[in-house]
């Protein structure tokens, strides 16, 4: 019993019976009992293994979770000018996108915008706008993607199906009688089986295309009738989006000339503070540049300003056709509503007549009768 795991097995065999060679005598037979009495350093140290095992099994699992863990996403980089412009590059990119907006979102969220950082975040939320048009594009192409898959559809199945009717004719002709007697019995039941199926699997591809072609002429129909009122509303959103376009670089623009406002008064106020010095002149050639930029900007809002303008004139343009063209709507479904009534009435003019006309008829059937009944009455009685 030195061992621990030898005392398990002695443990494990009390009270099992122990016979000697293959006597039955009571004296060689008896049950197995092991006596023990429980030893505190023994049960300490014991407790102290079980203790370990527990830690290793608690140490190997935490070990397994950070090994099957995602990786933990990068940093967010803190705001600065360069940061900001690197940023703003990648909102341009579709590739980097993602990325771009998430530590976008989360500037804002710790509050990096003030008022010297305001118009670059104004900048930057407008290329995350600008983003929008890009995916709109994306899923025109998208669709016409899939328009011209289901294209490639229909004509591949219209292929299929003109090799279905070429097979189906082979059996056809396979089973007019000058070539259908010169096959065995065995033979005939197979052709006649794979005809059957043929022509099965034929109509099942006739169904199929027969549905696209019904699918495509019911959106070719509705295309008809809604085609002038779309194209009206086309027009009119494709024009009322290029205003929206022009009005938000128009306010771009404001906010870029507010910017460089603020930052010529901070000039010339660090300019009078602060006394003639090199830097000086960099800061003079630095506002001429400024100013320059300046007067490019007004002369580029006074361009954008008659273009909004035009195209407002444009838009309601569009809106008068419109009116002009539910109006002309209107007269003639109250055209089509008098003939209608027109129709109604003339009909209900015809059954009256047919009424009348009837009438007239039974009543002189009945006057005649009437006649006839007084001429048997009046005449003689023969008794």
């Amino acid at each position: 019993f030195s061992d621990e795991y030898m005392v398990d097995k002695a443990i494990f065999l009390s009270g099992y019976r122990i016979r000697l060679g293959s006597s039955t005598d009571k004296k060689d037979t008896g049950r197995l009992h092991v006596d023990f009495a429980q030893a505190r350093d023994d049960l300490y140290e014991w407790e102290c293994k079980q203790r370990m095992i527990a830690r290793e099994e608690r140490h190997r699992r935490r070990m397994e979770e950070e090994r099957m863990r995602p990786a933990s996403p990068p940093p967010i980089v803190h705001y600065s000018e360069h940061e900001s412009t690197v940023l703003g590059e990648k909102l341009r990119d579709d590739s980097k996108f993602g990325e771009a907006v998430q530590i976008l979102l989360t500037w804002l969220e710790r509050g990096e915008v003030n008022r010297r950082s305001a118009n670059i975040f104004y900048s930057m939320i407008q290329s995350a706008n600008s983003h929008i048009r890009r995916l709109m594009n994306e899923k025109v192409v998208h669709e016409k993607e899939m328009e011209e898959a289901k294209e490639k559809f229909k004509n591949a199945l219209s292929g299929i199906l003109v090799q279905f009717e070429q097979i189906v004719s082979v059996f056809h002709s396979a089973s007019k009688q000058k070539a259908w007697d010169h096959f065995s019995k065995a033979q005939r039941k197979n052709l006649h089986m794979w005809r059957n199926q043929a022509e099965e699997i034929r109509n099942v591809h006739n169904d199929e295309l027969m549905g696209i072609r019904r699918e495509e002429e019911m959106e070719m129909s509705d295309d008809d009738m809604e085609e002038m009122p779309e194209d009206r509303m086309t027009d009119e959103s494709a024009l009322a989006a290029q205003a929206e376009a022009l009005k938000e670089e128009n306010d771009s623009l404001r906010w870029q000339l507010d910017a460089y406002r603020n930052e010529v008064e901070l000039l010339k106020q660090e300019q009078g503070k602060l006394y003639r010095t090199d830097e000086e002149t960099t800061r003079d050639q630095q506002l001429k540049l400024l100013q320059q930029t300046l007067q490019g900007m007004q002369q580029q809002l006074l361009n954008l300003r008659e273009e909004c303008k035009k195209k407002e004139s444009e838009l309601q343009k569009v809106k008068e056709e419109k009116l002009e063209t539910e109006l002309l709507l209107e007269a003639l479904k109250e055209k089509q509503e008098n003939a209608d009534k027109d129709d109604g009435s003339k009909e209900s003019e015809n059954q009256e007549n047919s009424n009348t006309a009837t009438g007239g008829r039974t009543l002189a059937s009945t006057q005649d009768k009437e006649g006839e009944l007084d001429k048997s009455v009046t005449g003689p009685v023969r008794l």
